[in-house]
């Protein structure tokens, strides 16, 4: 089973396809169409940090695990420690001086507080203590125009630059290109990136 709240994900997931068979449903992480019990496992990748209200999607997840079942997710790490993003964002900052974009830094990488994980998990009902794995890996793009084109325009960065001034949309991602070219290179990029993978049984 696989569920996202925007059904126009599901739809493009379905049309790839998978190799085994899956069901695909539209759910709302914090209501989730299941029984209690029914679930041996609730994974969710990189879908956390855009909860609007964490610890009851954790009830949630929770209430559909069987006792002994297991919650997985995880989430980035703080945009410093994530390079590309915070190139990114540093560079359309620069534009925007009075009003900068944040979208990157406060949504995507913007729940990395160890802390408060351990305290929403709580708050959702989980008693014992969450495994809480750091991982640091290697993006990489053929030039570093593919990471500017990809958080400006294809990220809801694209809704703040255009809410600013939809005709710099272009000039932001040129910035953000050259800003990348500048940190790592004009030929194919490499950036650090991080996250936290949490694992905790009902």
């Amino acid at each position: 089973m696989a569920t996202d709240l925007n059904q126009a994900m599901l739809d493009e997931a379905a049309a790839i396809g998978t190799r085994r068979a899956v069901e695909w449903r539209q759910a709302d992480a914090t209501r989730l169409p299941f029984a209690d019990g029914s679930c041996d496992a609730v994974v969710c990748q990189f879908g956390v940090m855009f909860f609007p209200d964490k610890a009851q999607a954790f009830a949630e997840a929770r209430r559909v695990l069987r006792p002994g079942g297991v919650f997985i997710f995880n989430v980035w790490d703080r945009i410093e420690e994530n390079e590309f993003a915070d190139v990114v964002t540093t560079a359309v900052a620069s534009l925007f001086s009075a009003d900068p974009p944040r979208f990157l830094a406060r949504t995507p990488h913007g729940y990395h507080d160890l802390n408060a994980i351990r305290r929403d998990l709580a708050n959702g009902g989980f008693a014992g203590v969450p495994r809480i794995d750091t991982v640091a890996a290697r993006s990489r793009a053929a030039s570093p125009r593919m990471p500017a084109v990809a958080y400006c325009q294809g990220t809801p960065l694209r809704n703040e630059i255009e809410a600013r001034d939809a005709a710099r949309l272009g000039e932001a991602t040129d910035i953000a290109a050259e800003a990348v070219a500048g940190r790592f290179g004009r030929a194919a990029v490499d950036g650090k990136i991080q996250a936290h993978v949490i694992t905790i049984e009902r």
